[in-house]
């Protein structure tokens, strides 16, 4: 992967998000079940902002690729489910060529 390119640097996007997915369970399994705040905290906004920039590369990737409403949307949904990036970058991601 090259981290120089849009594609390289949103398919390192896709598993970090995918990683922090169920991180983010854990931590959350810990703050409701032995009252833990600061982990949920600390990995809630690490999420976040992984999340919120998988979409920004999402939207800017798709413009540059032209891909169709279908797929952004496919990748938009994949990043509500844990590991979802990952499948979206095995399958699709994987096999750009730009």
């Amino acid at each position: 992967m090259n981290l120089k390119t849009t594609l390289g640097q949103f398919r390192i996007l896709a598993i970090l998000e995918g990683i922090s997915w169920p991180m983010l369970l854990v931590t959350m399994w810990l703050k409701y079940a032995h009252e833990m705040l600061l982990p949920n905290k600390i990995v809630g906004m690490i999420h976040g902002v992984l999340f919120v920039l998988f979409c920004i590369w999402l939207v800017l990737y798709a413009l540059k690729a032209k891909w169709g409403i279908g797929l952004v949307a496919l990748g938009f949904l994949a990043s509500f489910f844990p590991f979802g990036t990952f499948i979206f970058d095995a399958k699709v991601l994987k096999k750009e060529n730009h």
